[in-house]
């Protein structure tokens, strides 16, 4: 995101994306704590009732889909994704610019296939169940598919800086 003293425009197409992220760190944050209570009420009812809760683990494992990938398409947006910036920024100008325009590309070309992928894997599997929730198991696969839509609105952003001859890192 833009600090604050960041000179960098900001305009409506920069306000939804970076309110997009925003929201996507909302939700993934309050799954997180949805999360931590599921596994207290796990503990309670094992220990305490005598009376584990079997339907737990699926909605555990639903909700860190969900987080995984809201966070991931948010870290896109943020450039907090999984990088090694450092060593490109330490080389010359002549290297450095080129392997900017390559780390977005390959990003938006990695959100490609997760949207393309996340929504044939939705597809195929939502008519079947989620055992203990009783919901279609293509609620896994939603995510991935926002995910990398959302992946690839934020890398067109970035390309578009780039093509205007600024540098998306500093945005």
């Amino acid at each position: 995101m833009i600090s604050e003293t960041s000179s960098a425009p900001r305009g409506p197409l920069f306000r939804v994306l970076d309110l997009t992220a925003r929201i996507c760190i909302t939700i993934a944050g309050i799954q997180l704590v949805t999360l931590i209570a599921i596994f207290g009420w796990l503990v309670f009812g094992r220990y305490m009732l005598n009376d584990t809760p079997t339907w737990v683990e699926q909605a555990s494992l639903l909700l860190v889909v969900w987080i995984t990938f809201l966070g991931g398409a948010a870290g896109v947006w943020n450039r907090a994704h999984l990088s090694i910036d450092f060593v490109r920024e330490m080389m010359p100008p002549i290297f450095r610019i080129p392997l900017r325009w390559l780390a977005v590309i390959g990003v938006l070309i990695f959100a490609s296939y997760l949207a393309w992928y996340g929504v044939e894997l939705a597809e195929k599997t939502w008519r079947r169940r989620i055992p203990m929730l009783a919901i279609a198991e293509g609620w896994r696969a939603v995510p991935m598919a926002i995910c990398g839509v959302l992946s690839v609105f934020y890398s067109l952003y970035q390309l578009a800086m780039l093509l205007r001859g600024q540098d998306p890192t500093e945005h």
